[in-house]
């Protein structure tokens, strides 16, 4: 009889087809989330763990890490890590591994329903047919603003800000973007400054990473600097956008219209927010499709795999 290897598993993959599940069948693991005293459970079990399996939503702090004296491996199942504290892994050499890739596409195919879901005002008119209305009051919903041929600005051209820039040219648009530094490899135009990219832009997507280094990212300048027509779209990390800013900025008419897919206080969504007619929002749904959630199974697996059988993972967060 082969014995399995000892994980620790931080919280439950409710989001996951089957990941608990496949983690069970292949793993001794000591679920930590079932523990209310984290901190006596890991000193009664941690010892001789070497891996551990964790997502954006429960991270991998340092003091998590400082209890687990033998880990070596962190794989986090998604693509963003910000809530890992990577410094403090790179310190002890502890590899930290992430999903890329495999969810580019249906968060940039998230990114675009939401983009024209608020330039059409879709939400706006299926609740007013929903409501009864169609027929029954004078006149309609306001127009909306036409999707093709506009200016599409990126703030962050990583895998999925990329995916997001080459819908956009089968929209017949303009693209153009803003990173930390200009990519040479690319044929869109770049803007050296974020305030620069929103003047210039009609529809301005948030695709950058999170963390401290992004909190806030899009702030009140930015915002009035796309303008009263303007739309922003948040696929990213709900803390990159000054919430409160963008809130304010929708209410005195110096935004036109936010479509959102995160928040900066998930899961609580400021009610300005949510019962406006100027927002679209959705509760993180940019990767729930089941092919791609079952690809971020099948990878966090097999990272884990890996870092058993050969001792490294094969996707190591960059």
């Amino acid at each position: 009889m082969t014995t399995k290897q000892r994980i620790i598993q931080v919280g439950s993959y409710a989001g996951s087809p089957s990941a608990n599940d496949r983690l069970a069948e292949g793993y001794d693991v000591f679920e930590l989330w079932k523990h209310e005293d984290r901190k006596a459970a890991l000193a009664q079990h941690g010892k001789g763990v070497t891996a551990l399996v964790t997502s954006a939503s429960y991270g991998a702090t340092a003091e998590l890490m400082d209890a687990l004296p033998d880990l070596k491996a962190i794989c986090s199942w998604g693509v963003g890590y910000e809530t890992i504290d990577v410094a403090a892994a790179k310190a002890r050499g502890i590899q930290v591994s992430n999903t890329p890739d495999v969810l580019t596409d249906c968060v940039a195919d998230l990114a675009w329903g939401l983009l024209i879901a608020a330039a059409r005002r879709i939400g706006q008119g299926e609740r007013f047919v929903r409501d009864g209305k169609w027929g029954q009051i004078h006149g309609s919903i306001p127009l909306g603003m036409r999707v093709s041929g506009k200016k599409l600005g990126i703030v962050g051209l990583g895998r999925i800000g990329e995916a997001i820039a080459r819908r956009g040219l089968g929209f017949d648009m303009e693209v153009r973007y803003h990173n930390r530094r200009q990519r040479d490899d690319v044929d869109y135009g770049y803007e050296a400054t974020l305030t620069g990219l929103a003047e210039w832009a009609d529809f301005l997507v948030v695709a950058t990473v999170g963390g401290a280094q992004t909190r806030h990212l899009v702030g009140r300048e930015a915002l009035e600097a796309l303008g009263p027509k303007g739309i922003i779209v948040n696929i990213a990390r709900g803390p990159v956008i000054d919430e409160a800013a963008m809130t304010e900025a929708l209410q005195s008419g110096k935004l036109g219209f936010a479509a959102l897919d995160v928040f900066e206080h998930e899961p609580k969504v400021p009610e300005a927010l949510r019962s406006g007619d100027q927002t679209v929002v959705l509760p993180h749904i940019g990767s729930a499709t089941y092919e791609t959630r079952l690809a971020m199974e099948d990878l966090m697996l097999a990272n884990l795999k890996a870092f058993f059988d050969t001792g490294r993972v094969i996707t190591p967060a960059e």
